[in-house]
């Protein structure tokens, strides 16, 4: 009889090795006698613990020798903490590294989670049977809250695992009392990493447990091979593309896409996450009054990527004001707006954009076929977020197949390529560097960039909105 925890679905334990192996030669480096940090006795309590090291000795060091500043450094030693190369002495429930003098020790290389030794339950089971008989049953809450699961789920080896626990509680006994307080909180730290308190984020979560075992071959039942049946089908029904014709499209959109790659080609005028110079994002910010060439160039791709870009898409919104089609793409972000907004305003924005483009002389109507604007009215009647989507694809086609290569071919697309800038490469120096690093300054908030946002569009829909000509004629009477 196999008893399996909510945990163990017959999943492969999968820690993030390319991320472990560069903090275990960073720990390594910190534990170098000569170089690393320095580490004194301690007395915690009545004993007097070896080798402490305080947080801000930690922070320190780690400021010091990989050129960062306090933030960056305390947050790295935090996950140094969190994947439990060190653990705190005092706080111990709290995965968090204190830049001050609170006291914390390395971690035995035993139980690094290089070492891939998956946490089974039933050796917490164990940890926690000893820490009853070391507490006389006084353990925290959610410690006994999982004692009692592990006893119901593993009651058939509880006696095993008791007796393993009073031989390791007797054998701890038997060591010095500084080197039996170095273990206990080695083992504390460990089980807290890997079995945290609830509400605690664990940075070995690695993802949703499949509740299937990808291992075990599937039973040869009906509906397994009722589900064969409908995939082979289909399979033989998808249309078909040659290789030939799929290369050769892959190698138009590498040729198309390369000096646009962050990968291959530098960003100009700097990286700034390499230089700590925000140029490039002050040039290409979403709402920047003249973009650089290579944005430029861009929009010319496709329509998607004019689109998918504020500024061409503002640039784009002057031509079709020019060309008495600006309804279109007014249609298209209603529609955009109404399948991602938010569920309570979903009814007054469809009741909005039924007003506004569709019902019978809208101010803005479009022009779409009876078919797609039939089945539309009738959607909008029980609103939801893809009432719009028949009519929202039969606009951006009509877009996309004329209205966007008369934009190419437009002076309003000419005159944008012409004022485009061209930024030159910095080329700084080591000391520019640094300079740069000292003067780094906190990015624009983004509450106050979605404030604009609103603005803009408030203003953009007032202007949009239909004319009072009584109005209008009576302020001009007024102003003669």
């Amino acid at each position: 009889m196999t008893i399996r925890s909510d945990r163990d679905h017959g999943q492969r334990y999968r820690p993030r090795m390319s991320c472990l192996k560069k903090l275990e030669a960073t720990v390594l480096q910190m534990q170098d006698p000569s170089t690393g940090v320095k580490g004194t006795d301690q007395k915690l309590n009545i004993t007097i613990i070896p080798h402490v090291i305080t947080g801000q000795d930690i922070v320190a060091w780690i400021t010091k020798n990989m050129n960062i500043d306090n933030d960056e450094a305390q947050a790295f030693g935090t996950m140094l903490v969190a994947f439990g190369y060190i653990y705190p002495l005092q706080d111990h429930k709290k995965l968090v590294l204190r830049p001050d003098g609170s006291l914390n020790r390395f971690q035995t290389p035993y139980f690094w989670p290089v070492q891939k030794w998956k946490a089974e339950d039933t050796d917490y089971g164990i940890y926690l049977a000893k820490r009853n008989i070391r507490k006389k049953g006084v353990l925290d809450a959610y410690e006994q809250e999982e004692y009692n699961k592990l006893h119901k789920w593993m009651n058939h080896k509880w006696d095993f695992i008791v007796m393993q626990a009073k031989e390791q509680y007797h054998a701890g006994k038997a060591r010095q009392k500084a080197d039996r307080v170095v273990f206990d909180c080695q083992e504390r730290a460990y089980w807290i990493v890997h079995r945290p308190p609830p509400q605690t984020h664990s940075a070995m979560d690695y993802g949703l447990d499949r509740h299937i075992d990808p291992n075990v071959e599937e039973k040869k039942t009906y509906d397994y091979y009722r589900r064969i049946i409908i995939y082979t089908q289909q399979a033989v029904m998808r249309s078909r593309v040659k290789s030939s014709v799929s290369l050769g499209a892959l190698a138009k959109y590498i040729t198309t896409f390369k000096n646009h790659d962050p990968f291959l080609i530098p960003c100009l005028p700097s990286n700034p996450w390499h230089t700590d110079d925000d140029s490039y994002w002050e040039l290409n910010a979403p709402d920047v009054e003249i973009p650089t060439k290579m944005r430029v160039e861009r929009w010319s791709f496709s329509f998607y990527e004019l689109l998918n870009d504020p500024r061409g898409r503002a640039d784009f919104k002057i031509f079709l004001k020019k060309e008495f089609s600006g309804e279109n793409l007014a249609f298209w972000e209603a529609a955009e707006e109404l399948k991602w907004g938010t569920a309570a305003s979903m009814s007054e924005k469809a009741e909005q954009i039924f007003k506004t483009f569709l019902a019978p002389g809208a101010p803005r109507w479009i022009n779409i076929d009876g078919r797609t604007m039939g089945l539309t009215v009738k959607g909008l009647e029980h609103p939801h977020r893809y009432v719009l989507d028949g009519a929202q694809t039969h606009i951006f086609m009509l877009m996309k197949k004329d209205t966007f290569y008369r934009y190419l071919k437009s002076p309003v697309y000419k005159e944008i390529q012409k004022k485009a800038i061209s930024p030159a490469p910095h080329n700084f120096s080591e000391a520019q560097l640094q300079q740069n690093m000292r003067n780094r300054r906190p990015s624009i908030d983004p509450i106050i960039t979605w404030q604009k946002e609103q603005e803009e569009k408030a203003k953009a829909a007032a202007a949009a909105g239909p004319v009072d000509i009584k109005k209008l004629m009576a302020s001009k009477l007024d102003r003669k």
